[in-house]
């Protein structure tokens, strides 16, 4: 039956009485409605079968591929769909053809506009049913923050974690049962959350001042050398050579990175800003450069970098696999890193090693061909310009070879 829709349809806070006629329409004419129990709730009068959307979208799915071409099927959905909603979801198990998509006024809206803030210039994030880390990043690189709550990851939980991180105290707003006779809004900072209780339905909002220390002076690609912090001045990957390891890696923004012999952690602060939401292991054993990391982390604002005090390879172990690997300082182990490091590359990952000698260079490539990989060098020979009394010439940096390896024939994951 060409032409046949599945209806996903978004309900605002305030229930049936959001919907636009059309929509209303369908959902009371519908065979079938799908939605979470509070949202089937909204509709008493509906005539078809109503099906409670839980912990079961696998079998929602086989649902509407069962019945779609003989029945009228509505899904339900807060808000807008498409918005953490269950939108991306049907649309890759099922296929975008199948679907229309009516958008709503979704809480985290609402929520903003009962605080009296814009959101044009907010983070948005959920918690649920996602690990409570992730937020870590999004939280301590930006002002405002908006966040979608779960049971398990309350707004109490949730200030508890931020504070244990380091995140500094702020302006905290908790929007509760928007749109119903219950309605509250709390207006607090975040460490008083971590004692109280609310209701299951609440919308969290960060708001920091603008002198907050959680806020980076600046983000953006290509920091100058001079703004890390380093005891050492030897222990850092120059601007010019990290921007093309950085592309030789093809990173993703939910990468794993291993940063093996991290020095000051140049290259993991910068990968930080490309791997949003990924993480990024700085693999240093020296305590003076592990300071050094924890404090361009903090310099930086970034959260998504983790300090592993460690001597690789075998302070590896207990790390998640990785996507990229970068190998900066190897301590004479390069052959060892390696063979760990490309047994654990997930499908479709790169390693990337730079060498600043010829033996380097050898051992690198050698390494990496051992271990079933294809190998592609570049060569980076910089020079920086330089005043001379009044005059500018150029400076020559070291040459410094960057070795790239895959596996052929993968395609990313």
């Amino acid at each position: 039956m060409p032409g046949i829709k599945v209806h996903i349809i978004g309900v605002a806070p305030c229930g049936a009485a959001s919907l636009t006629p059309e929509a209303y329409r369908l959902v009371q004419q519908a065979d079938v409605v799908l939605g979470g129990a509070r949202l089937l709730d909204m509709f008493p009068s509906v005539a078809g079968e109503k099906v409670a959307i839980r912990n079961n979208l696998d079998e929602v799915a086989d649902l509407i591929r069962r019945d779609f071409k003989r029945k009228r099927v509505v899904v339900l959905a807060s808000g807008d769909p498409g918005f953490y909603g269950i939108a991306g979801y049907l649309t890759d198990k099922l296929g975008r053809e199948l679907f229309d998509i009516t958008p709503n006024i979704s809480a985290m809206q609402l929520a903003f506009a009962r605080i009296k803030e814009s959101w044009d210039d907010a983070a948005l994030a959920s918690v649920h049913s996602r690990p409570i880390e992730d937020i870590l990043s999004i939280v301590r690189s930006n002002r405002k923050v908006g966040l979608f709550t779960d049971d398990t990851h309350s707004p109490g939980e949730i200030a508890r974690f931020l504070q244990e991180q380091g995140v500094e105290n702020c302006r905290a707003y908790i929007c509760q049962d928007l749109g119903s006779d219950r309605e509250d809004i709390l207006a607090t900072d975040l460490y008083s959350l971590k004692d109280m209780e609310f209701s299951p339905l609440n919308i969290m909002i960060l708001v920091k001042d603008n002198r907050s220390k959680d806020m980076p002076a600046g983000r953006y690609f290509g920091i100058p050398d001079d703004e890390f912090q380093r005891q050492r001045d030897g222990l850092i990957t120059k601007l010019e050579v990290r921007a093309v390891s950085l592309a030789r890696m093809r990173l993703k923004e939910d990468s794993v990175v291993w940063d093996v012999g991290a020095g000051s952690g140049a290259m993991s602060i910068e990968a930080a800003a490309l791997v949003r939401k990924g993480s990024i292991f700085a693999i240093e054993k020296d305590a003076r450069a592990a300071a050094d990391i924890a404090e361009n982390i903090r310099r930086f604002g970034a959260g998504n970098v983790i300090v592993v005090r460690a001597l690789a390879p075998s302070g590896l172990d207990g790390l998640p696999d990785p996507g990229a690997i970068f190998v900066g300082g190897s301590g004479g182990r390069l052959a060892d890193i390696l063979q760990v490091g490309c047994h654990r590359l997930r499908t479709g990952g790169r390693v990337v090693v730079n060498a600043a000698t010829l033996e380097t260079l050898q051992a690198a490539s050698a390494g990496l061909k051992a271990n079933g990989f294809a190998v592609e060098v570049t060569l980076v020979n910089a020079a920086r310009s330089k005043d001379i009394s009044g005059l500018t010439r150029f400076q020559a940096m070291n040459p410094v070879f960057i070795i790239a390896g895959w596996r052929e024939g993968e395609q990313a994951e």
